[in-house]
């Protein structure tokens, strides 16, 4: 975290003492955001030993953390926000408010905000955090300054991984992760992982068309559908780039069909899909696709 280049601009900012009113720090992490956040405020105001970990305690009077973990932000929320934004810092010359899951948050909940972001009082600081840039209003971006963490390579993941502990599903999941920390250790965390592997393996090696029905019906009530479809995407991708054991069942292009299927079943996942429909009809147009190019092979 402290080598992105986020990290660089608010300790640069802190450095040269031309800190924003307010910074959007964006992490597609939603299980490791909260802990970003933490650690930006550290950088924010330079904070070390006991002052440290009262910041990440939740106990310093001029670093205020909101809403409470596991929670949305309201209305009542952001009201008391900014109502306490009227009051001077306690301890420091600046004071500020960190934010937790801000794309959560309703237009309603965000304009509320609006103004205090436009016109802060001298020694007030906002820190947000969004997993999701695309919910969060565009009035409030253009008062933010913005900080991306972009996603992690797979040897940061896995190296993070090892940091926290030796598992055999550590490279897996590393793989699987899409650069996302917190998805590679629910991974590990669950054994659900190694189940997903599972089931995404016997759906990509699959050529026929009389197990489509049973396969469709066994994963189509997973709990973990994005997780699956993240799984087969890597195999079907590995088998493209490297060969090895998939390559040896289905063509190129039908790996590119499958490919480009999966996007379009990762944005109908989003949107409530019949997901056991969704995997039949997937597997059953890959299954087509191998079969018109194995004839045309001859």
């Amino acid at each position: 975290m402290q080598s992105t280049a986020a990290y660089g601009i608010i300790t640069g900012d802190r450095r040269s003492e031309r800190l924003s009113h307010a910074y959007m720090l964006h992490f597609q992490d939603v299980k490791n955001l909260r802990k970003a956040l933490g650690l930006f405020a550290l950088a924010f105001y330079g904070a070390v030993g006991g002052e440290r970990d009262r910041i990440l305690g939740g106990n310093h009077p001029d670093v205020i953390f909101a809403p409470a973990e596991g929670q949305k932000l309201t209305a009542d929320a952001v009201s008391a926000i900014v109502e306490d934004s009227m009051l001077r810092p306690v301890e420091k010359d600046r004071k500020l408010y960190v934010i937790c899951g801000f794309d959560g948050a309703s237009p309603l909940v965000q304009n509320k905000l609006l103004k205090t972001l436009e016109e802060p009082l001298e020694g007030i600081h906002f820190l947000l955090g969004a997993a999701s840039l695309s919910p969060v209003l565009d009035t409030v971006i253009s008062r933010v300054k913005l900080l991306e963490i972009p996603p992690f390579s797979e040897n940061e993941i896995f190296a993070a991984l090892e940091r926290e502990g030796a598992n055999p599903l550590n490279a897996a999941a590393a793989r699987s992760a899409n650069g996302i920390l917190g998805a590679a250790e629910n991974m590990v965390g669950g054994g659900w992982f190694e189940d997903v592997a599972r089931a995404a393996r016997e759906i990509c090696f699959n050529t026929g068309t009389e197990n489509i029905g049973r396969l469709a019906a066994e994963y189509g009530e997973t709990k973990y559908k994005t997780e699956l479809l993240a799984e087969m995407q890597r195999l079907y991708f590995t088998a493209l780039a490297e060969g090895g054991e998939l390559r040896d069942v289905l063509s190129a292009p039908t790996l590119i069909y499958a490919l480009e299927r999966l996007g379009g079943a990762n944005a109908d996942v989003k949107f409530n899909a019949n997901f056991h429909g969704l995997l039949y009809d997937f597997m059953l147009g890959v299954a087509k696709e191998n079969k018109k190019w194995r004839k045309l092979r001859g």
